[in-house]
């Protein structure tokens, strides 16, 4: 695992074993960051279950302002905060053990892009988005990484949901602001 591009390009990214872990691959991490390359710079961004860091990092390379990583298990928060370290983004990054729906009820910041890849089978993203949706500013995306057939809502608060993509057992799904007329 690797940062792919940016001021950490090529960058090795250490990562938890386990049959939970399911590290994005490089091939959807291109994808997901190519549908928003134009929207990274100055962004603030959340990494909602984090794990390994990995799409917050991303975010950071690519010149998003500063990330919030988030994550219930500890040695995950470890494996992240290991990994900002090693990519020299301490100052553009902070973090938050915990649950969730905990972190989005007591946040009281905005994000202008959020990371969503939560285990899967669990209906968390069904339960998240309409807690994160509140949370956004009115550039707001949400990328949801998720496993294939999974049924999202059309709208998470008044972010509208735009095409879900196939790479084999994995989809992404991407929510935004509906444009306005000038």
């Amino acid at each position: 695992m690797r940062v792919i591009t940016g001021t950490a390009r090529g960058r090795k990214l250490i990562t938890l074993e386990g049959e939970e872990i399911r590290p994005t691959s490089d091939m959807v991490k291109e994808a997901m960051f190519s549908s928003i390359q134009f929207e990274i710079d100055g962004a603030r961004v959340l990494d909602l279950f984090c794990g390994s860091g990995q799409l917050g990092i991303e975010a950071l390379s690519r010149g998003a302002k500063e990330c919030r990583f988030v994550d219930k298990s500890a040695d995950s928060l470890n494996c992240a905060k290991e990994n900002v370290t090693n990519c020299r983004m301490n100052t553009q990054s902070s973090f938050t053990q915990s649950d969730s729906l905990d972190f989005l009820r007591m946040a009281r910041m905005t994000f202008d892009i959020a990371f969503l890849d939560p285990p899967y089978r669990m209906g968390l993203i069904e339960k998240v988005l309409p807690l994160l949706a509140d949370k956004m500013s009115e550039r707001g995306i949400i990328i949801c990484e998720h496993e294939r057939g999974l049924e999202l809502p059309e709208k998470a608060g008044e972010l509208v949901k735009g095409r879900t993509h196939r790479y084999g057992k994995i989809e992404t799904t991407v929510y935004r602001m509906p444009m306005t007329e000038q």
